[in-house]
């Protein structure tokens, strides 16, 4: 019997065939860009993923390079990205979250296993004084760990290809988190990202936010291209503006919690910065009455410092995972 297909239908799938190839510097071929669809919930067989490069090929949005090297994406399939229906874009921030909980398999006692983290890109040139000007941020626990990973260019951090001419930077994401406590049948809900007003070294309250559920892209990403932080203050001073995520959990769960964290915390994971009563607010943020609010610390803190600084950063938010063993602290570097 004859496939049809709806016009709507075809769209969403030619957007996400487009991010993936987007995220790869070498060609990709159906059989790879399956896979990488059914990790995001889309289940298409490669022969179908093929009539959709077929269709890319024609509107001018892929180029084939050679029957074995599969397709690359051109500078037309990049601007349809950026121009993708509003409503597409809508929720991909918090599918990433769920996604990469999913597939973490960090185990606190042995630590090793799956880790989610953010990949930064930075010039060549200009890293070493990068890595001196993010390690201070590091010291004073703005980060969710330590341990970090690097790459030159060609070489992978998880799935992503460093470019030509940068060098490749992960750090460990407050998914982390999230991760962990699901792996413990403990439910989360990621609220939203934020800047968080930071007074005497403590929390104080959010003073900007974007809901994940709202955002196509990692707040945290957008926050620092709009230089809302000083992580660089609150380093010297002890006050300042840090990225920081907000986070429900069941509030019976929340001894449990504690002591997870506390595992967490001797094992140098220092994601959460505060956990709330039941039902009541934390960091000037309500919550309800059978939940108790976490403000967990962003990942990406140190990278908003180098950027105060005028260091050239792109930063790819939430995209990958990577064995906790290849993960190494900063200070060896």
């Amino acid at each position: 019997m004859k496939q049809f297909f709806k016009p709507e239908d075809v769209e969403r799938k030619l957007i996400l065939i487009l991010k993936i190839m987007s995220e790869s510097s070498e060609p990709m071929g159906a059989r790879v860009i399956a896979r990488k669809m059914s990790e995001q919930n889309v289940v298409l067989s490669e022969r179908t993923v093929r009539y959709h490069l077929k269709l890319m090929d024609e509107k001018g949005l892929s180029k084939l390079i050679g029957r074995r090297d599969g397709r690359v994406i051109t500078s037309l399939g990049q601007d349809e990205i950026e121009n993708a229906r509003v409503q597409d874009k809508i929720g991909l921030s918090i599918s990433r979250i769920d996604v990469l909980s999913f597939k973490t398999t960090f185990n606190l006692k042995k630590m090793r296993g799956l880790t989610p983290v953010n990949i930064s890109f930075f010039p060549q040139d200009q890293f070493k004084q990068a890595v001196v000007a993010m390690k201070p941020a590091f010291k004073k626990n703005l980060a969710v760990s330590s341990r970090v990973a690097i790459a030159p260019a060609g070489k992978y951090l998880g799935d992503i290809v460093v470019p030509e001419g940068k060098v490749g930077l992960a750090t460990i994401c407050s998914i982390l988190i999230n991760g962990v406590l699901l792996k413990q049948g403990i439910p989360i809900d990621s609220k939203f990202g934020g800047i968080l007003q930071v007074k005497n070294s403590d929390a104080l309250r959010f003073v900007e936010l974007i809901h994940y559920s709202g955002s196509s892209l990692d707040p945290s990403e957008i926050f620092i291209r709009g230089k809302m932080t000083s992580v660089g203050k609150v380093v010297e001073k002890g006050e300042g503006k840090v990225l920081a995520n907000f986070r429900e959990i069941p509030a019976l769960s929340r001894n449990l919690v504690e002591d997870i964290v506390g595992n967490m915390t001797k094992a140098g994971i220092n994601g959460v910065l505060s956990i709330g009563s039941a039902g009541n607010p934390v960091g000037q943020t309500s919550v309800d009455l059978n939940k108790a609010g976490m403000i967990l610390i962003g990942g990406l803190n140190p990278i908003a410092k180098a950027y105060e600084e005028g260091f050239d950063v792109d930063n790819r938010a939430m995209s990958t995972v990577m064995e906790f063993d290849d993960l190494h602290s900063i200070e060896d570097f």
